[in-house]
Parts: C-alpha cells; sequence; structure tokens
C-alpha cells in the first residue's frame, strides 16, 4: 500500500514541476510557479523519506545523517540566497548548479560500488529494486557511466565558471587546447566502452579513471570560453546537470527524479539554442570560438580616430522631462551600481510629468538570462513596461531619449556594420534610431566582451560619465527641480 501511495506523491510532485516550469515563462507568475515546484520537490524528498520500501519491505535508514543533510543544506542554502547580492546572482546559480552535477556523479559513484560489491564479493545488495545479477545489467553501468561523466563535467565546469564571473579565475587557454580537450573527450568515451564489455576485477578501477578525466575535461572545456559567453556556457552545464540527475533517476527507478532531471536538461538545452540565436552564432562556434578574451582600445578615440561627447546631469534630465518618450535599457552596470530601486523612482517622477516611460530588455544581458529581468522586478517594476528586443527595437524609431544604464555590447551597432567584429550578427537593441543616446558608464571602458562600441561615437550619442547610483540619484533630483 505504501509503494501505490509514494507513487501518488511522485505523480503529484512530477506535475507540479511541470506547472511551476511553465509559470515560469511569465515573470508575473514566476515567483509563484518557483514555489509551487519548491512545494512539489519538498513532497517528495519527504514522501520518499517516510514512504519508500525495498522489495523485502524494509524502509530507509540513517535517519540522523538524512536529517543533518537536509538541515545544514537547508541553513546554507538560505544564507547564501538571502546574502547575495543581484551583480553576483550569476555565480550563485552556477555554484548550485554544479552542486547538482556533483551530487549525480556521485550516486553514480556510489551505485557503481555497491554493483561491483555484487559482481565480485557475492554480496546481497539491491539496486533499483532488481537483484544485479552478471547477465542484463549492461543498461545499468551505461547509466552509470553517464552520470559520472556528465555530472563530473558539470560540477567541474560549473566551479570554473563561478570563478570566471566573480573574478577569481581569469581565462586560460595554450595553443592547441580545444585539440587536448578532445582527446580527452575520445579516451573518456574509449576507456567507457571498454569497461562496458571487459567489466572483471582486474579492469573495474577504469570507472574512477574515467570520473577523474571527467572532472579534468569539465575545467578544461570552460578554461578558454570568453567571459561574454559565460551565460550561454552556464545554461548548458545546467542541462547537463538535468541530464545527469535523470541518469540517477534511473538508477534508483525514481520517476520524480527521471521527471524533474529530463525537465532540467530540456529547459536548459532550449534556453542554451534560444540564446545562441539571440548571439546569432552556433554552440559550436561559442565553445571554440574564444569569444570576448580580446583587448581592445579603451581612451577617447575610435581606431578610425573618431571622438565621443559627454552631457551634464542637468541637460540629461532637461532632455528626459521634455521628452513624450524615454525607453531605458538597463545593463551589467546598473546591477553593480544597485540602482534598480532609484531608476524606479526617475520612472515615477518622469511618469507624473506625462512622459512615457519603458524599459528594453536584450534576451543575454548581465551575466544570466533573465538577469535585468529579475533586478526590474525587485524594484517593482510594471512588468507591462518590459519590452522585448523585437518590440523595442519598433519604439526606438518614435523615441526622443533612451538612457543606456550600463548596457555595452548588446546596444553596440558593430553587430551590424562591421563584419570583422566578433559579435557581428548578434541581434542587438538598436538605440541608435532615437533622437538622442545617453549612454551611462563609468568609463570608455569596453564591455564584457571586451570589444569597442562604435555607439559612443555615434552624432546622436551622449555620454554621461558617473556610478549609475549616483548618476540616477542626480537626475532625479535635477528633474524635480524642473
Amino acid at each position: 500500500m505504501q509503494k501505490e501511495i509514494l507513487t501518488v506523491f511522485y505523480l503529484v510532485a512530477s506535475v507540479t514541476f511541470i506547472v511551476g516550469l511553465k509559470m515560469l515563462s511569465n515573470p508575473a507568475s514566476a515567483r509563484k510557479g518557483n514555489l509551487i515546484a519548491a512545494g512539489g520537490m519538498a513532497l517528495a524528498i519527504f514522501a520518499t523519506i517516510f514512504l519508500y520500501q525495498d522489495e523485502s519491505g524494509k524502509g530507509l535508514h540513517n535517519y540522523g545523517w538524512i536529517a543533518g543533510g537536509l538541515i545544514i543544506g537547508s541553513i546554507v542554502g538560505v544564507m547564501t540566497a538571502k546574502k547575495v547580492k543581484m551583480t553576483a546572482m550569476p555565480e550563485m546559480v552556477s555554484l548550485f548548479n554544479g552542486m547538482g552535477g556533483a551530487c549525480a556523479a556521485l550516486i553514480s559513484i556510489i551505485e557503481y560500488h555497491h554493483y561491483i560489491g555484487v559482481l565480485f564479493a557475492d554480496r546481497p545488495f539491491i539496486i533499483t529494486e532488481i537483484l544485479l545479477v552478471s547477465e542484463g545489467t549492461i543498461g545499468y553501468l551505461i547509466i552509470m557511466l553517464l552520470g559520472v561523466i556528465i555530472g563530473s563535467v558539470s560540477f567541474a565546469g560549473s566551479v570554473i565558471a563561478w570563478g570566471k564571473l566573480n573574478g577569481k579565475i581569469k581565462d586560460f587557454s595554450f595553443k592547441g587546447q580545444h585539440l587536448v580537450n578532445i582527446l580527452i573527450l575520445l579516451v573518456i568515451l574509449a576507456l567507457s566502452v571498454y569497461l562496458l564489455f571487459n567489466l572483471s576485477e582486474s579492469t573495474y578501477l577504469l570507472f574512477y579513471l574515467i570520473f577523474i578525466l571527467s572532472l579534468a575535461y569539465g575545467v578544461l572545456f570552460v578554461f578558454p570560453i570568453g567571459g561574454a559567453d559565460m551565460p550561454v556556457v552556464i545554461s548548458l552545464l545546467n542541462s547537463f546537470t538535468g541530464v545527469a540527475a535523470a541518469c540517477g533517476g534511473f538508477l534508483y527507478n525514481n520517476k520524480v527524479m527521471l521527471t524533474g532531471g529530463i525537465l532540467v536538461g530540456a529547459a536548459g538545452t532550449l534556453l542554451t539554442i534560444l540564446m545562441c540565436k539571440a548571439m546569432n552564432r552556433s554552440l559550436k562556434n561559442v565553445l571554440i570560438g574564444s569569444f570576448g578574451t580580446s583587448a581592445t582600445q579603451t581612451n577617447n578615440t575610435t581606431q578610425s580616430g573618431g571622438s565621443y561627447k559627454e552631457i551634464s546631469v542637468s541637460d540629461a534630465a532637461m532632455a528626459m522631462n521634455y521628452a513624450n518618450k524615454v525607453i531605458i535599457v538597463p545593463g551589467y552596470g546598473l546591477a553593480v551600481a544597485q540602482a534598480q530601486h532609484i531608476c524606479h523612482e526617475l520612472e515615477k517622477i518622469l511618469e507624473q510629468r506625462g512622459v512615457t516611460v519603458m524599459y528594453a530588455i536584450h534576451p543575454v544581458a548581465g551575466r544570466m538570462p533573465g538577469h535585468m529581468n529579475v533586478l526590474l522586478a525587485e524594484a517593482d517594476v510594471s512588468y507591462d513596461k518590459l519590452l522585448e528586443m523585437e518590440l523595442a527595437n519598433d519604439e526606438f524609431k518614435s523615441t526622443d531619449v533612451v538612457l543606456v544604464l550600463g548596457a555595452n555590447d548588446v546596444v553596440n551597432p558593430a553587430a551590424k556594420n562591421d563584419p570583422s567584429s566578433p559579435i557581428y550578427g548578434m541581434p542587438i537593441l538598436e538605440v541608435e534610431h532615437a533622437k538622442l543616446v545617453v549612454v551611462n558608464k563609468r568609463s570608455m571602458k569596453p564591455g564584457y566582451a571586451g570589444i569597442e562600441n562604435e555607439l559612443f561615437f555615434q552624432p546622436k550619442t551622449s555620454m554621461l560619465f558617473g556610478d549609475a547610483k549616483g548618476v540616477l540619484q542626480q537626475l532625479v533630483n535635477e528633474v524635480k527641480q524642473l
């Protein structure tokens, strides 16, 4: 009877995952969807702890260890999530994703250890409620190998991505690195195939060598990838974690774990594809292109001798105050300055003056998908004011003032005009079509991709230097006095 009840709980939890994922597609329902899916996961965990039984009717044991893990993990997770700054959200997501990959790899390692014990030590151990014997178990071995390889790559790669995003790890590459990576991957695959058909007491340790090589591959896989491509890499590694978790679901015959892993893997894969499309690049180009690693000029002239002009805070405030339509383009600089609340205040003041204010959101703005949406939602900016790239590009032609706050690469006209540019072909926010473009930056230093921005030197563009929060506060004060 307990098994039937557990199956019902798993079914309910699986449905909450699907419903929650669907609700995440809309900013207005994303928070509720996240809570619904989290509730489903909590239900699945506690149902497993108290209702699971093996073939002999025995339930789980070591409740002290289970409770300790849940309590410690919950405390660390809650404290980390509450303390993390919005600018550090991408690296936190990457680190948490890496922990998921590590868990999936550890599941495969532990079950492989038990598997070997059954085959070669004559121990009566049961995995996935099926007594393992020498015949017909190659499928389980394949799943263990996939779990340890994919989970290890996800864990090691996510840790390197975390270090790159917070600046602790720099881009690293050497001549022929991609060939070395391919060689390591081929060795991993060759050893896996060999182990599948030659598993014995003299070869079973190859599994642990595969684990070590997978960790090495995960590190070398992410090391050479440029900073501007890290959001795509994080999304790809997230899909890896989902697939690895699904392998764990197969091993334990746990349907809710299998469902959750498949959903994460599928969602991560689709997001990766969409982000590559938004950048007009193939996944292969992202992984081997070393995009974002080149150095560029940072002085006040372009390579062709152009120059930029500055605008005062008072002039910028006057232009926005007497405009009919203002579009704000948020970027990572807004997040760094934690200026989303004062930006919302500027929006409200302008609207009180009869100005229409909207926000233009690029799919890869910031350092993770949805970074700007989350940032503005935290400041209670209405979802209706957030324009996706296609809609925003239609609006720019009738816009009086565009205020670019810390965004750089996503507004760079070189993506359309310069075939030699690494971002050529990438869809951008076409802010240059507005009557006036005011760009707020701390300096003329290139953006995350390390590429000079043609927009800064165009006749309709004026630079407003300074910290985003301080500049916005000055703009608010100036507008109030008009």
